[in-house]
């Protein structure tokens, strides 16, 4: 294992120590959150946990049905008591940007509906300001190259020369669980997230953006030298 899933493992087993038996979890999507998912099948089996879980991407669930968890749908739980999820980055004041795993929509929509938001990273994804990771934009994909368009206006209306590019892969583009596409933007500095939040998410065609702004309350971060922990 690469130092960077030691780092990984540790911060999804560390967050995986947060659950309480009778709670209703969020469970991220990508690399981190799969350490996450898999440390907490193992603790609910060991403990007998009565746990509900809510998916925020389709192998998200696969995995969590995998190791013994009950996924339900969003519309069912209801309000969430907790939601652990990876991030691409984590800035200043826990900001974050998150979509490389092209699920921000659905990750967002959990995120929203939670008392309590962790987010777990390696050690690398900690930066002083955002946009190093280029930021992933969902859009409709009815007209997405005029999006596209007003996607880039809105970029340098905030101070950022960057072009939307449509994330492809294996020669097709990418589509996400709701059938949308995804546009990355690299942005290389961010210096205000919030305007440009709420720019992105004024343009017709845009369904949501990876800025995830004042939603986590703590990070899990894994070191070298272990889990630094960080509170918003």
């Amino acid at each position: 294992m690469s130092d960077i899933d030691a780092q990984k493992q540790a911060a999804g087993e560390a967050a995986a120590k947060l659950v309480e038996s009778g709670m209703t979890v969020g469970l991220g999507t990508g690399s981190t959150a799969v350490f996450f998912v898999k440390a907490l099948g193992a603790r609910a089996a060991a403990e007998g946990m009565a746990l509900k879980c809510v998916a925020t991407s389709k192998a998200t669930a696969e995995l969590a049905t995998s190791v013994g968890l009950k996924v339900i749908d969003l519309d069912k739980a209801g309000t969430i008591d907790l939601t652990v999820d990876g991030a691409d980055e984590i800035g200043p004041e826990l900001m974050l940007i998150k979509g490389g795993g092209a699920a921000l929509l659905r990750e967002k929509l959990v995120w929203e509906a939670s008392l309590r938001c962790v987010v777990i990273a390696d050690a690398a994804k900690s930066v002083k300001m955002l946009g190093r990771f280029s930021l992933p934009i969902e859009v409709v994909a009815f007209g997405h190259t005029t999006t596209a368009g007003r996607i880039d206006d809105a970029l340098a209306w905030c101070g950022i020369a960057a072009e939307a590019k449509l994330r492809v892969k294996d020669g097709s583009a990418v589509k996400t669980d709701a059938g949308n596409y995804i546009y990355d933007a690299a942005c290389k500095k961010i210096p205000d997230p919030e305007l440009l939040a709420e720019a992105l998410k004024s343009l017709t065609g845009v369904v949501e953006h990876g800025l995830f702004l004042g939603l986590a309350d703590e990070a899990l971060i894994g070191t070298d030298s272990g889990v630094e922990r960080r509170a918003r």
